[in-house]
């Protein structure tokens, strides 16, 4: 079960951080801030290897049966090595990167805001918030977490599915040869 774990949790974590890092660099400005669904689809479509982690543990590990609680496991398992692979990943382009991440981002929002009209007090609010989030964004004991809290729900929600699926023989049962 661990093998499995580890192997499709660095596959799963693996794809969405470089599709993300890749995403963002080939983004013009005035894109940096924005594509969250795009970030939240690459995740979700790389997190149904959950699903295949959790039918090849069932098939060859168990027989072709499994319970949904150690389903439920095996993809929590996947989702957490995901996750941490997706920190360690952010972490080394933000260091890359000079950390530009945050200010072109807190930049970008305030300039989209100011576009769609925000002036006066309420942009000297947005930019002191934006200021605060920067300072906040710059210790790792904040940011990691965070980055982690992107990831894991996602991975949450395909595991609850998946071993409720799995737990099924009858859904994709095994083959043999």
């Amino acid at each position: 079960m661990k093998k499995i774990i580890i192997i499709y949790g660095v596959i799963v974590g693996a794809i969405v951080i470089t599709t993300m890092i890749i995403g963002y660099a080939m983004a013009t400005p005035d894109m940096k801030t924005g594509s969250v669904a795009f970030g939240y689809l690459t995740m979700l479509v790389a997190m149904s290897l959950i699903f295949a982690g959790i039918k090849k543990y069932r098939d060859k590990e168990l027989g072709g049966v499994i319970k949904f609680w150690p389903a439920l496991k095996v993809g929590l398992g996947i989702s957490a090595v995901a996750g941490l692979i997706y920190v360690i990943g952010w972490e080394i382009n933000l260091a890359l990167t000079d950390y530009a991440f945050i200010e072109n981002y807190t930049q970008g929002i305030i300039e989209a805001k100011k576009k769609a009209g925000l002036s006066g007090n309420e942009l000297e609010t947005l930019v002191a918030s934006m200021e605060k989030m920067k300072t906040s964004y710059g210790n790792p004991l904040y940011r990691m977490p965070l980055t982690f809290a992107e990831i894991f729900p996602v991975g949450i929600l395909v595991s609850l599915l998946s071993a409720a699926i799995l737990r099924n023989p009858k859904i994709l049962p095994a083959r043999t040869l």
